[in-house]
């Protein structure tokens, strides 16, 4: 996790590049995975239970579009 100007920049999947993290995004069970595991490292537990139960359909393509727009995964508000 990277601070630049007041605004926090997380390192997703564990600060791969970004055509790794892209791969590692196109395959469900990694994304699935590295989703759970990114929200357990940040202490947000509740996203993270509902990663674990629902990570597998629609946060699984969000997760895919947003690593390859801005190199971070689908962040729940």
């Amino acid at each position: 996790m990277e601070q630049q100007e007041n605004v926090i920049v997380y390192d997703d999947y564990l600060g791969f590049s970004k055509p790794v993290s892209i791969i590692l995004a196109a395959i469900f069970i990694t994304s699935w995975i590295f989703g759970v595991i990114t929200r357990f490292k940040e202490k947000k537990i509740a996203y993270a239970i509902v990663r674990l139960f629902l990570g597998f359909n629609i946060l699984w393509f969000l997760d895919l579009i947003f690593i390859i727009k801005d190199k971070s995964i689908f962040r729940m508000p």
